[in-house]
């Protein structure tokens, strides 16, 4: 599709909006050849953000665009974010969020026509001032320059890799979607007569907290256990000590809270569960960083992460407390994973960091995808010869990542080293770490013999995640961002979690119905609906974009 001069303007000035608020000062300036020069004043984009009111000037360009998008712009032009001043300084100090800042100046530029990273810096710390929250139209009047200028042909170009990125996702779900009903035709089990998996097991469970201590990083993090424990009056059980093992790793600004209903859900069914705290990306070390109070999180935090599962492995497997000691079989551990705790989850099943990968990828780092930025860290560890050891833990015998990343960073080749059973959840609305190029393409490049990959429609990048802090004080998460009813996908991650670990650490295989298209089908609701598959291969994937 080949946007007009007009939409193509006004898409990229709410596409760039929508990604991080900031544009011009009196006038936004473009060059669009060969008809020349166009400007659109700032006041005629206040006055339609504040009343809908469309002046004689703005109306050539406005009503040449959906009154569908209109009605999204008006609103976005309308919109404050609550967020501090302090908060946009350290964020756009970080290198982090450095990169994404000169990533849009060199799109948004002064009036001789260089990006200023400074400019856009100031206008968005002097927007954040105002007690209401910050502005796109607040952003534009702070904005130290009389005229800004869209370099509308990069503007084009990533319009159109937006489009084509939507569209390829669009597909895939309706892909995944047709392979999904084809698995289920065979699938006969009557799930309506068997355990309901979304409801506790029978196991109580008790939580013993620990501070654990690696002096060889100076690095010091909390952690719970959940241990299960008879029920009073409740049947005798096969299950005994010790459990089954499976730790819980949450992602940037997260912390043990996040995935506790998971943990307790499981414990119910017999598995000991850890819940760590990695200190370098949780809710307080961001808390701090936000608070100008800490440095921001390091690009070594790709490599400490693993460490830290590792190290509690360690420590609980050489623990003297009497209520841990032979409560736990260290041998038969699983991983859970969000996001960067995906990340994490993943390289512990053995997926390596492709350094080929990060320097082909990151220098220059032109990916829409906001996870690269993260993942170009490694470009850091890479140029300083940091030495990454390896991350493969044996005693890890199955993983189950939820919206994870790792396309840049791993890549195929890393991918490629996972054997063990994996299970990917994926949401079709996530754009953090995007199904596409985040797990649906890497769930092909995984060797493993058993793997599933679980699809959300209408899912986002938190919505499994629960107790977010949506306030000021950590990451502010727009209700938009969390999406519908997060309820109804931690209910899918409860039920195939428990199916997943009773079939693949404890060989219960009267699990093994359970993780199938048929069982998805049973337990989906809307507007969360969720597709199971088991046999996506690189070339059904290629024949669904070929389709289109």
């Amino acid at each position: 599709m080949r946007y007009s001069t007009v939409g193509a303007l006004v898409s990229i000035v709410s596409t760039l909006a929508s990604a991080a608020p900031a544009l011009g000062a009196e006038r936004i300036a473009f060059y669009y050849p060969p008809f020349g020069e166009f400007t659109i004043s700032t006041d005629d984009i206040e006055t339609y953000a504040k009343s809908g009111r469309v002046t004689d000037d703005f109306a050539f360009y406005i009503n040449r665009v959906p009154s569908a998008q209109r009605a999204q712009f008006q609103q976005l032009l309308n919109t404050r974010f609550k967020l501090s001043a302090t908060l946009v300084s350290q964020v756009t100090y970080s290198q982090l969020g450095k990169s994404l800042v000169e990533r849009l100046s060199e799109l948004i530029t002064t009036e001789t026509g260089k990006g200023s990273f400074y400019a856009l810096r100031a206008s968005l710390i002097l927007s954040a001032t105002d007690p209401q929250g910050l502005n796109i139209v607040d952003v534009i009047r702070r904005y130290p320059s009389d005229t800004i200028r869209l370099n509308l042909t990069e503007g084009q170009e990533i319009l159109s890799n937006l489009s084509e990125l939507l569209r390829r996702r669009d597909i895939v779900v309706g892909g995944l979607k047709e392979i999904a009903s084809s698995e289920a035709i065979n699938q006969n089990t009557d799930f309506s007569q068997q355990a309901d998996l979304r409801v506790p097991g029978s196991f109580a469970f008790r939580k013993k907290s620990l501070e654990l201590n690696d002096i060889s990083r100076s690095r010091a993090f909390p952690v719970d256990v959940y241990l299960p424990q008879p029920k009073t009056g409740a049947a005798s059980t096969s299950i005994k000590p010790p459990f089954s093992l499976i730790v819980i790793s949450h992602g940037v600004a997260e912390d043990r809270e996040t995935y506790a209903y998971a943990a307790e859900h499981l414990a119910s069914y017999g598995f000991a569960v850890a819940v760590l705290e990695h200190p370098g990306s949780d809710a307080t070390k961001i808390r701090q960083f936000f608070a100008g109070l800490a440095s921001p999180p390091e690009a070594r935090e790709l490599i400490n992460r693993p460490l830290d599962i590792k190290f509690l492995l360690d420590s609980l497997q050489n623990s003297n407390d009497s209520e841990i000691k032979g409560q736990l079989n260290l041998e038969e551990v699983g991983v859970i994973g969000h996001s960067y705790g995906g990340y994490t989850a993943l390289t512990l099943a053995g997926a390596t960091i492709d350094a080929n990968s990060v320097f082909r990828q990151c220098n220059p780092n032109n990916s829409l995808n906001l996870s690269v930025f993260l993942q170009c860290r490694a470009n850091e560890l890479l140029r300083q010869r940091v030495p990454i050891p390896p991350f493969q833990d044996a005693r890890v015998k199955a993983v189950m990542v939820l919206n994870p990343l790792g396309s840049v960073v791993l890549n195929q080749k890393g991918f490629s080293r996972i054997q063990i059973p994996i299970m990917f959840i994926s949401g079709s609305q996530d754009v953090i770490t995007p199904a596409v190029p985040e797990q649906v393409i890497p769930f092909t490049w995984v060797a493993s013999q058993n793997k599933y990959l679980a699809l959300i429609e209408n899912g986002t990048h938190f919505s499994t995640s629960e107790k977010l802090d949506t306030s000021n004080n950590v990451l502010p998460v727009p209700r938009a961002l969390i999406g519908p009813n997060p309820a109804i996908a931690k209910m899918y991650v409860k039920a195939l979690s428990v199916a997943f670990f009773q079939t693949h650490l404890l060989n219960q295989q009267q699990y093994s119905p359970y993780l199938s298209a048929a069982y998805a089908r049973y337990i989906t609701r809307a507007p969360l609906n969720i597709d199971l598959v088991q046999s996506l291969t690189s070339q059904q994937l290629e024949k669904i974009f070929g389709n289109d």
